[in-house]
């Protein structure tokens, strides 16, 4: 997204090599992502908005090869390069090519590495570092193609995911459960879209034993009743206490406890089915780590 901005391919560098120097990564299934293709992503976004973002890559490339620069700014925060649109594809494919392995049973779950984050994408809006919002696309695809009758989305990423929101609200067949910071970047989540819409809200600077008991008492009744056949995680990790994009006071051993309560109802309701899809997280120690405790919970390492 440009020079000195937070969303930065290093976040993915990070992640592998702590994963490999961890040892972590010797015990996954590793796959390359595919492209989604437009129809699949149309399942979350209106062609409207997918024509916009493809259209904005083709004149971008024009403008390149007539010498301009290598940006096109969508808003204050989010930019996209020549790479962007094929970047957004893969994505969102890593979560479908998950979900497919999923549900066929090649794997119990999966962590997707993906780049950008997608959870602020709005049914027809681009915004905060999210072009498409993958979670969405994998969450509608498992109902509409593989013919699940109750997801779960579970976002725990510091900030609100409205574009998610703005998605399942109303959606009988979703029940999203969500902790971000409040009041903070995008402002909203304070009032639930729909009755679907399970949000807590959290001042800045609540550590990680207030953030458990939040969720004990207001996800997890939520999700038993519930009982989801699948769940999607947009798996955030900019609410650790090192990350500046935030000011939550989550660490390891939090989302360490937050993934195992989201594996128990997955075991419990789901035989064992999750996507996780990685959001935030910009410190890039801090979410080395995280991911590490994240993934290893996911893999009973």
């Amino acid at each position: 997204m440009g020079p000195g901005h937070p969303e930065c391919p290093e976040r993915l560098d990070a992640i592998e090599d702590r994963l490999l120097a961890s040892g972590v990564g010797d015990a996954l299934d590793r796959r390359e992502a595919p492209e989604a293709s437009t129809e699949m992503i149309e399942l979350a976004h209106s062609k409207m908005h997918v024509a916009a973002i493809r259209g904005l890559e083709m004149e971008l490339a024009e403008h390149i090869a007539a010498g301009g620069r290598g940006y096109a700014r969508i808003d204050p925060d989010t930019a996209m390069n020549p790479h962007t649109w094929s970047a957004v594809l893969r994505a969102s494919g890593a979560v479908l090519a998950a979900t497919d392995a999923v549900m066929a049973g090649e794997l119990e779950n999966a962590f997707c590495a993906v780049r950008p984050p997608g959870h602020h994408a709005c049914h027809d809006r681009a915004m905060g570092f999210c072009v498409f919002n993958q979670v969405a696309v994998g969450a509608l695809y498992a109902l509409e193609r593989h013919g699940l009758k109750r997801v779960a989305v579970v976002d725990f990423d510091v900030h609100h995911g409205n574009g998610t929101e703005d998605i399942l609200s109303g959606d009988e067949r979703v029940l999203m459960v969500g902790i971000f910071q409040h009041p903070f970047y995008p402002g909203t989540g304070a009032h639930p879209m729909g009755d679907n819409m399970v949000n807590l809200p959290i001042p800045a600077y609540t550590k990680g034993d207030v953030i458990r008991k939040k969720i004990e008492q207001e996800w997890l009744p939520r999700l038993e009743a519930f009982q989801p056949e699948m769940i999607f995680i947009s798996a955030g990790f900019d609410a650790h206490r090192d990350d500046d994009l935030g000011q939550l006071g989550l660490v390891e051993a939090d989302y360490t406890w937050i993934t195992q309560q989201i594996k128990n109802i997955a075991n419990k309701y789901a035989r064992g089915r999750i996507v996780s899809s990685l959001e935030g997280g910009y410190n890039l120690g801090a979410l080395a780590r995280s991911v590490e405790a994240h993934v290893r919970v996911l893999a009973d390492l």
